[in-house]
């Protein structure tokens, strides 16, 4: 896949192109059927098919106190597209005067000038330009004068009603529902980042884990305990994951990621690791002492071991809490 971080880097002689333009924010069931049919017209007229997209959601702009955390980094999100088979990426600095462009300046500067484009792929509510003031109907009207065409896409809705988003996977992730969120999402949901060194109470307890940095990529869901997986070089490994502050200790930080790699035992540290989630098990408690705190541990990682179909032992090692 090229990738062009700007417009400016997009070759004077790129395309023709086939384009769809969108956050693309964790790249879900219908980013990908989006993508899918764009490739899929693309390769029968000889085009290049191209996602345009923003380097932040535009509301962290223009409404910074309404913009949503994102699903995934920009760095994820890249190599998401790239998995799609799409021809090239073109990510978007979203600055104040990006913003201020007309409706007509969006069209000529991104899809005319910059991508010459033959086929631009949007949905029905599409907007563009200053204010949202650009509308399909005027997007259809500058095509016919530019020479590109239009084509609306259907959104896709698993319940029949709903149409897949963003903010309804985001809803799910803040409820702990991640097997539902991964429906949507056509994937596991995850989280990525960097382990760092904490308190070591997990090894104390016999349950090493591994710390993930605060400045981690991706969303976390809720506070609680998941089965799930850390992959490491591009290795699943199955997991025992903790989120949230450990009530049982005192002075943990709030949101904390760890995961407990099941029957293996690896040093991490300061290497990147992706951790993805399959089911909640628990939500996190405060418990009166350390005994009951492993006792529950031991519970966790039979469950664990149940839901990730693994050999069900008596456990030496378990799962954070």
């Amino acid at each position: 896949m090229l990738f062009f971080g700007s417009l400016d880097d997009v070759p004077a002689d790129f395309g023709p192109s086939a384009v769809t333009i969108g956050k693309f924010d964790g790249l879900h069931v219908g980013h990908r059927r989006v993508i899918d049919q764009l490739r899929a017209a693309a390769d029968a007229e000889g085009l290049v098919s191209t996602v345009v997209t923003f380097d932040r959601n535009p509301l962290a702009v223009l409404h910074p106190e309404i913009c949503p955390v994102s699903l995934s980094s920009n760095e994820q999100k890249r190599a998401r597209l790239e998995s799609t088979g799409i021809d090239a990426t073109v990510m978007i600095e979203f600055t104040p005067e990006f913003s201020r462009l007309s409706p007509e300046d969006f069209v000529h500067r991104v899809l005319v000038d910059g991508l010459h484009a033959r086929l631009v792929y949007v949905g029905s509510d599409f907007r563009f330009g200053h204010g949202g003031a650009g509308t399909v109907d005027l997007l259809v009207e500058l095509g016919a004068e530019s020479g590109y065409e239009v084509r609306i896409i259907e959104p896709v809705r698993p319940d029949g009603k709903r149409p897949i988003s963003s903010t309804w996977i985001r809803s799910l992730l803040a409820d702990g529902l991640v097997g539902e969120a991964a429906e949507l999402l056509g994937r596991l949901p995850s989280v990525r980042g960097e382990v760092v060194r904490g308190e070591q109470r997990g090894r104390e307890l016999g349950y090493p884990t591994a710390n993930l940095s605060p400045s981690l990529e991706g969303f976390v869901p809720a506070d609680g305990v998941y089965a799930g997986y850390l992959t490491l070089d591009g290795q699943m490994k199955p997991a025992a994951i903790s989120i949230g502050n450990n009530p049982t200790f005192e002075g943990v930080a709030d949101k904390q990621v760890e995961a407990h790699v099941l029957d293996e035992t690896i040093d991490l540290y300061g290497r990147t690791v992706e951790v993805s989630f399959v089911e909640f098990i628990r939500g996190m408690r405060k418990f009166p002492d350390v005994r009951e705190l492993v006792a529950q541990m031991k519970r966790d990682e039979t469950q664990i071991r149940e839901i990730l179909r693994l050999p069900l032992r008596p456990p030496t090692t378990g799962q954070p809490a």
